[in-house]
């Protein structure tokens, strides 16, 4: 039986996922620090480098 390993410490989850409230992490701390891996940019989701989108709203411009 090939047992998962938690993606933030290693540690072996053996059993079900559904065994597991946090699944695919151990626990709430090593849920806790993936999240803020995220919000600290440290992951990124690969694509296509892309300037960011000019204003074009017509909001400020009287007719």
């Amino acid at each position: 039986m090939n047992s998962v390993r938690c993606p933030i410490c290693s540690k072996p989850m053996p059993g079900q996922a559904t065994e597991w409230p946090d699944y695919p992490f151990c626990s709430p701390k090593c849920r806790k620090i993936d999240l803020g891996r995220w919000l600290g940019e440290k992951y990124r989701v690969p694509g296509d480098d892309q300037s960011k989108p000019e204003d074009t709203s017509k909001d400020d411009e009287s007719p």
